[in-house]
């Protein structure tokens, strides 16, 4: 196996909770990303579900740098990201972009669509062989836009459209890796076949590595070759989707997996349906030992104790629990 193009380790991202009359007084920490690590290879989509707020767009934001990392390690091609001021971050922008869940408030109403298209090649002071205006016209082709569209403004586009122009924007410097957030859940059901294709073509055709952020299993499913569970800001499992969704091991996963829709009626009333009690603990406060452990069917005095460690319990299958099966 090649060497990984993106490796995160111990990735933290607390944010602070101040209160007091001038609210300057520190007392605590939104814990949404915990000790995250996962590494991702060229050409490869690794898919991260979980629940809302189990942090996983906050993970997507702080590897990229729009939100500053509290701790840990982001490596891109061998390349430490986490330290490095705003100008010396410029040069991996061009190679690490990312594609936005909103495709309304994502693109700026006051531009035409060439001029958001472009932007990219503007910013990084790059002039493309033909002109800017012959690149974005070509981009828009590429994500099945008109490029005689070229002048119009985003309110002139449905939603679909609207994320084919992210999409466009996002490939534009032919990057190495795209943070998919949550890309089609904003978008009717027949429109998200077609983003997906269309993410899945551009991936063959520059070998682009997505990390592809949803909440719909079944989306992540079919896009991904990688799948990591999050839960409370952290890494619960991560194997091929193939193992993962035929064989899952922590407890979580299986309730995740008994959550997706299944076509056969038959199936709906044999297989085994597994309801969580209790709340989602607070990122603020969160449990003791194994976070889960509030929630999970197995736990015992040890989970409240001693926090699970991320182990390779086969081949390229990683799971965070005391008594996995």
């Amino acid at each position: 196996m090649s060497e990984p193009i993106l490796e995160v380790s111990d990735l933290n991202k607390w944010f602070p909770i101040r209160s007091g009359a001038l609210i300057s007084r520190h007392t605590g920490d939104v814990k949404a990303v915990n000790g995250v690590s996962f590494d991702l290879f060229p050409g490869e989509t690794l898919g991260l579900v979980g629940e809302s707020g189990c942090g996983k767009s906050t993970t997507g934001r702080s590897v990229l740098g729009l939100l500053k990392p509290t701790s840990g390690s982001v490596k891109f091609e061998g390349d430490e990201l986490v330290g490095l001021k705003h100008k010396q971050l410029n040069p991996y922008r061009r190679q690490m972009q990312m594609i936005f869940q909103d495709p309304y408030s994502s693109l700026n109403a006051r531009k035409t669509v060439g001029d958001i298209i472009g932007t990219p090649f503007e910013y990084q002071q790059i002039k493309p062989r033909g002109g800017v205006k012959k690149r974005v016209q070509t981009l828009m082709e590429r994500v099945g836009l008109n490029p005689e569209h070229y002048n119009r403004y985003p309110n002139e586009f449905s939603g679909g459209q609207r994320q084919r122009i992210g999409i466009a924007r996002a490939i534009a410097l032919n990057p190495k890796v795209i943070v998919c957030d949550e890309p089609v859940s904003a978008l009717d059901v027949s429109i998200q076949a077609q983003v997906l294709n269309l993410l899945e073509d551009i991936q063959k055709d520059y070998g682009i590595a997505y990390m592809f952020i949803a909440h719909d299993l079944s989306v992540v499913r079919h896009i991904s070759h990688r799948v990591a569970v999050m839960y409370l800001g952290k890494i619960m499992e991560t194997a091929s989707k193939e193992v993962l969704y035929t064989s899952p091991l922590h407890p979580y996963t299986h309730a995740l997996m008994s959550a997706v829709p299944v076509a056969d009626p038959d199936e709906v009333y044999t297989r085994e349906r597994i309801i969580l009690s209790g709340d989602l603990p607070s990122p603020s406060d969160p449990p003791s030992g194994c976070v889960f452990r509030t929630r999970c069917w197995k736990a015992v005095d040890r989970c409240a104790t001693e926090v699970p460690e991320l182990k390779e319990v086969a081949p390229n299958h990683h799971v965070a629990c005391h008594f996995p099966a």
